[in-house]
């Protein structure tokens, strides 16, 4: 890596951006310069917390520092592009939380303003980088599996309602969708690609956002996706790809999986344990953003922007089929 480091600079800071924060604090050439919110004291609190040298009291001030080469948006995802439009016309790289836009056409504008203005963006769908997925990705890529005909997938996560919660709130981009759903549709893409069908089925509540989804995914060459998430009880987060030869299983947590197995037909099953996890399991991600940097990449080949777009369109496409509509659509 250029001796040079990489000036970060943090916009939001909720839970995300602490334990991202926390995280390029671990990795040598990250450099956490400043962080931006809404409000000057939240901002200065957040400062104090991790000895970061510089605090704005808008997100526009955080776009605007000459110093910082990329921001990390933290906000909800109603505020990604609003956020991330700022930082890129005002010069700076971005990665942006998943999911990436609150729909596909926001994540167009977001791409066209990278676009003008030759910066790097990249989506923190942090499950592409983790080293056990990339792995899966290998082992099918070497034939180990056959050919993938179907992928399985859950997210559920019992979230008890609160009033002024934003996972239930239109406004906000509430839903169990787009806060877990997003994992295994993207994760079906990763190994299927965008589909040619989609169907799909969801239980709404009285704000008219998707307590819990579910999905399948159909493909031209008969390959199938079937996945689902909820914000109304708790699931083990597994996930499964199938193949003509075997199958690759993530017993739990497949968004950052610990372990995977190797099924192949006529052998014995193949664990494979993940290394020990550094801190909070970000740093593949913003590894990745620093290696873009330095080669002067605006957009990671393992984390494509037209992935990114083609997620939120399936994304779209759910939300059509069962009802979810946010304010101005």
């Amino acid at each position: 890596m250029p001796d040079r480091s990489i000036r970060w600079g943090i916009l939001a800071t909720g839970p995300m951006a602490a334990a991202f924060t926390e995280d390029l604090l671990t990795i040598p050439g990250a450099d956490v310069v400043a962080v931006g919110s809404r409000s000057q004291q939240a901002a200065r609190n957040f400062a104090d917390r991790f000895a970061i040298p510089r605090a704005y009291g808008s997100w526009q001030q955080l776009a605007n520092d000459p110093e910082v080469d990329v921001v990390y948006v933290a906000t909800p995802h109603a505020h990604h592009l609003a956020a991330t439009t700022a930082c890129l016309e005002g010069g700076r790289a971005v990665l942006c939380e998943k999911p990436f836009a609150l729909s596909r056409a926001e994540a167009r504008s977001m791409l066209a303003a990278a676009e003008r203005h030759s910066l790097f963006l990249m989506e923190g769908m942090w499950t592409y980088l983790n080293p056990l997925v990339r792995r899966a990705q290998d082992m099918i890529g070497n034939g180990l599996i056959g050919d993938v005909t179907s992928v399985h997938a859950d997210f559920s996560s019992r979230v008890p309602a609160i009033a002024g919660s934003r996972l239930r709130d239109p406004a906000a981009g509430g839903g169990a969708l787009l806060d877990l759903g997003t994992y295994p549709v993207s994760f079906a893409h990763l190994f299927l690609g965008p589909p040619d069908h989609v169907s799909a089925w969801a239980h709404l509540n009285d704000a008219g956002v998707d307590e819990s989804t579910g999905m399948v995914l159909g493909y031209g060459n008969g390959s199938v996706a079937v996945l689902s998430c909820s914000l109304a009880f708790s699931s083990t987060t597994r996930a499964v790809v199938h193949g003509t030869e075997g199958r690759i299983e993530f017993p739990a947590d497949f968004y950052n999986p610990r372990g995977l197995v190797l099924h192949r037909d006529g052998r014995e099953p193949q664990v494979v344990e993940a290394e020990p996890q550094v801190g909070n399991g970000y740093g593949h991600q913003a590894r990745e953003v620093m290696r873009c940097l330095h080669e002067k990449r605006t957009e990671s080949a393992l984390v494509p922007l037209k992935g990114s777009l083609d997620v939120m369109g399936t994304l779209d496409r759910v939300r059509e089929l069962v009802g979810v509509r946010y304010p101005g659509e």
